[in-house]
């Protein structure tokens, strides 16, 4: 099951490397773009539930097809070049092991305690 899941997470970067592929921007633009929902992460300075929620927040795929589906409601490439960094972006980390934050701790998350060893296994 795990294996079905992370291929389905590398189904939907393609989809966002697809649909980045049509918009008017070069290609640099997604590797530099790739790390600004981890910006997110600076909210748990203010703590571990604030930081749950800032961090949920930019990874969410919800988000991310809302922007992104705005943006070609309205015809505005950039909404939809930040919809699509962040499902890329969010299905990457969920691709690694890296799943939405409970406000206990960073490294409790929807798909299991993170360690050492979540991006590999």
């Amino acid at each position: 099951m795990k294996n079905l899941l992370k291929l389905e997470e590398l189904a939907e970067m393609v989809a966002a490397a697809l649909v980045f592929s049509y918009l008017p921007y070069a290609w640099w633009w997604l590797p530099s773009l790739f790390l600004l929902p981890d910006l997110s992460m600076l909210g748990y300075l203010a703590g571990p539930r604030v930081g749950a929620i800032c961090y949920n927040l930019a990874h969410h795929k919800a988000l991310a097809l809302t922007v992104g589906l705005a943006g070609w409601l309205l015809a505005q490439p950039l909404l939809l070049l930040a919809g699509t960094v962040l499902l890329f972006h969010s299905a990457f980390d969920r691709l690694l092991g890296y799943g939405l934050k409970y406000s206990t701790t960073f490294h409790d998350t929807h798909l299991g305690r993170m360690d050492k060893t979540a991006a590999i296994s």
